[in-house]
């Protein structure tokens, strides 16, 4: 029998859904980014992240932060989500905004309330353990001050990924029962480092990657941006009053979020705060940022070519071939290529070199700037 667990009323979930996921073109798109379309699955990394946390939270806790293009399409992916849970931000303000509109939202909503803040477009296959994880972490944030962050355990000298340092282990609050999750205080941040410095970093033992996954109170986050982001906690006081109202608090943001500062939540307070607090996160994960980390998830013909369609090759070697395209399917045929990503939806192909992933970033900002291909982004 499946154990059940409670989900506490003030228990929520802010899932940060408003990127572009550029480095998955032509697949992602502005109006149907990555996190909203099924590249591992019949569901999208989106409702994938609602179903997983839908075990932890009660649905009506479970709010989405995205923009104005992509708010109809994550309703509908939705439909079970109340629709004032679905909030776009007028203008991306990166993270710190969204978490400070989280937190006004969550306020309005509980007072006592502790909320988790996690992107919409993470793999995690590892379901029991994750929630564990959350759990815990609710629990902690729920009897403390700390700011929790969720680390992963490093399996290889990472280079596009932040790093944290890790403290000494904490114990459980007295009131609580010893948590099966091990928790340690967070020494620093460290953002991307260089392959040397990375492979001293997971020979230590002593760092985890920042997966960009935070659990606390709304009380710790106000009094953390307070004492050090004083403007944006003046913001979240605003937009709380005004988050009663859907209406109302859309018409607010329309007319401050321009003005507001446009800043990292890591930035602006991870690195700064003293009271931050690492859980160990011993679950699989998968940031997926590009189209060349979708290779770990799909399973490699002997020459290493990861392919999810009608593909057939001569001596070609660790590719990575995918066909997106919805109608009139054909074979996709490569003869001699190697190293290589070749991407095919019903209106563009991209073939592009796997050392240069990265650079898909600067394609689809060549595409933006011209009037011919505009449509494609």
């Amino acid at each position: 029998m499946t154990k059940k667990y409670s989900r506490p009323k003030n228990w929520f979930v802010v899932i940060m859904a408003g990127g572009r996921g550029e480095r998955f073109w032509p697949v992602s798109r502005e109006k149907s980014p990555k996190q909203l379309i099924a590249l591992l699955g019949k569901r999208s990394f989106l409702q994938q992240c609602y179903d997983r946390v839908s075990a932890v939270v009660p649905t009506k806790n479970i709010i989405v932060i995205t923009n104005e293009v992509q708010a109809k399409q994550v309703a509908k992916q939705l439909p079970k989500l109340p629709s004032a849970n679905v909030v776009a931000e007028p203008c991306g303000r990166d993270t710190c905004a969204a978490v400070t509109l989280g937190a006004a939202i969550v306020g309005q909503r509980a007072a006592d309330g502790v909320m988790a803040v996690l992107p919409a477009d993470h793999v995690i296959p590892d379901e029991k353990k994750f929630h564990q994880v959350l759990r815990d972490s609710f629990d902690l944030a729920s009897r403390s001050q700390a700011i929790v962050t969720i680390g992963i355990k490093p399996n290889e000298p990472a280079t596009g990924y932040g790093y944290i340092q890790k403290g000494k282990a904490l114990p459980a609050p007295k009131a609580a029962k010893k948590y099966k999750t091990t928790f340690n205080q967070a020494k620093r941040f460290v953002e991307k480092p260089k392959l040397k410095t990375a492979i001293q970093y997971l020979d230590s033992g002593d760092y985890s990657w920042n997966a960009g996954m935070f659990i606390w109170s709304v009380a710790t986050i106000t009094d953390a941006l307070h004492e050090h982001q004083p403007e944006m906690e003046a913001a979240c006081r605003r937009w709380l009053a005004a988050s009663a109202s859907p209406v109302k608090l859309k018409r607010v943001l329309k007319k401050e979020y321009p003005e507001i500062k446009k800043v990292s939540i890591d930035y602006a307070l991870m690195e700064k705060a003293k009271n931050v607090v690492v859980a160990d996160g011993s679950f699989r994960w998968d940031d997926l940022g590009s189209w060349t980390a979708l290779s770990r998830h799909i399973k490699a013909d002997r020459a290493g070519n990861c392919a999810v369609g009608d593909f057939i090759n001569v001596d070609g070697a660790r590719n990575i071939v995918f066909d997106a395209r919805t109608k009139g399917r054909t074979p996709i045929a490569i003869v001699g290529l190697k190293d290589s990503i070749v991407v095919q939806t019903d209106d563009a192909l991209m073939v592009a070199s796997k050392e240069d992933a990265q650079k898909i970033k600067e394609l689809v900002a060549k595409l933006s700037a011209s009037k011919a291909y505009r449509k494609l982004v």
